[in-house]
């Protein structure tokens, strides 16, 4: 007996030091962005730059990595996988995606949950693939570095995700701005460090079209969305006081306004979109007649539960003509693309 207590004592005192040294790599190896990063701008615009009176459209995408189609569900949803079962189904779903994206001829796409090299997608590069596919100027951030996410059961394992906004615009720079992030150590470690993707756009009268791709908290109390949401807020207002376009777009994770769908699940809940947020003579672009998003609980069949919480902010001095929701049917994501129509103002 004396033997086998000393045994379960020894393999207890093993795991220790093996979970402390786990931790102390990953603490070492944390992803730490700075506050403020240049990010490169990849390839070559072909368009004019735009001036007072053109129309220009823009298409905003939660890709899910290429793992949230039709047959895939999602832990932190109340599913159960981690990844697609196979490689092959990953590349299935990115080219339904890629082919929904060249369906939607635009002048600007923001892309959001793009892998650049994630176990979870199986190390396929999509954040080049779908680049490279719509062609024009590229700029990627990561929202998410982990060396290796050790949860749930099979881990998530190592992850490099984030945004990616390709447009045939000619953009002069793009900057990672990071946005606050509500997780303490140790948890901080292994989740995500989410950012706006800015780019910036000469246009014809000297100004700028300043472009703000964004994909905000989900998983927490909504505290640390409300902080990323405050951070949104004032920079638009910043870059409008600068005489500049704004539009910004992506996946914000809270419920737009009109956008009720009946109540089939609580395993995931989104925030509310709070209009009185923003100044006066700013739009708030979304469709809500169609959902933009389903809950990844079982595998799509018709009864997930819906959001709407995808969509756009448009400065005063940029009109929007359209914004329509591309019904999917959640084929290829969990997310339908959706797609706006402006015209910049005087």
């Amino acid at each position: 007996m004396r033997r086998l207590v000393k045994i379960i004592a020894t393999l207890a005192l093993v795991l220790v030091i093996a979970a402390a040294g786990f931790i102390g790599i990953a603490s070492l190896t944390e992803y730490r962005p700075k506050a403020e990063e240049s990010v490169s701008v990849n390839g070559s615009g072909t368009l004019a730059k735009p001036d007072p009176g053109s129309e220009l459209t823009l298409v905003t995408f939660n890709i899910g990595y290429g793992g949230l189609g039709k047959a895939q569900d999602f832990f932190m949803d109340g599913g159960d996988m981690v990844r697609p079962n196979r490689k092959a189904d990953v590349e299935s779903n990115l080219d339904g995606i890629q082919a929904a994206l060249k369906e939607l001829p635009a002048d600007v796409y923001f892309i959001q949950e793009a892998d650049s090299s994630s176990h979870r997608s199986y190390n396929i590069d999509e954040v080049t693939r779908i680049a490279t596919d719509l062609g024009g100027t590229s700029a990627y951030a990561p929202n998410f570095k982990s060396m290796f996410t050790p949860y749930p059961w099979p881990p998530i394992g190592k992850v490099d995700s984030g945004l990616v906004t390709v447009t045939g615009l000619k953009a002069a720079q793009a900057t990672r701005l990071a946005l606050p992030v509500p997780f303490k150590w140790p948890v901080r470690l292994f989740n995500l460090k989410r950012c706006l993707l800015v780019e910036r756009v000469p246009t014809a009268d000297g100004k700028e079209l300043v472009l703000v791709n964004l994909h905000l908290e989900a998983y927490e109390d909504g505290t640390g969305r409300a902080e990323q949401m405050a951070q949104l807020v004032s920079l638009l207002k910043d870059e409008y006081a600068a005489g500049n376009y704004v539009i910004a777009g992506g996946d914000f994770n809270q419920s737009f306004p009109g956008a009720d769908y009946p109540e089939v699940s609580r395993n995931w809940v989104p925030g509310e979109f709070d209009q009185k947020a923003l100044p006066s003579g700013w739009t708030v672009a979304n469709d809500p007649k169609t959902p933009t998003s389903r809950l990844n609980d079982a595998p799509w069949d018709g009864k997930n539960q819906l959001f709407g919480i995808d969509g756009f902010i448009t400065s005063p001095n940029v009109e929007v003509k359209a914004v329509q929701t591309v019904d999917e049917d959640f084929e290829f994501s969990d997310h339908n693309p959706v797609k706006l129509t402006v015209v910049l103002g005087n």
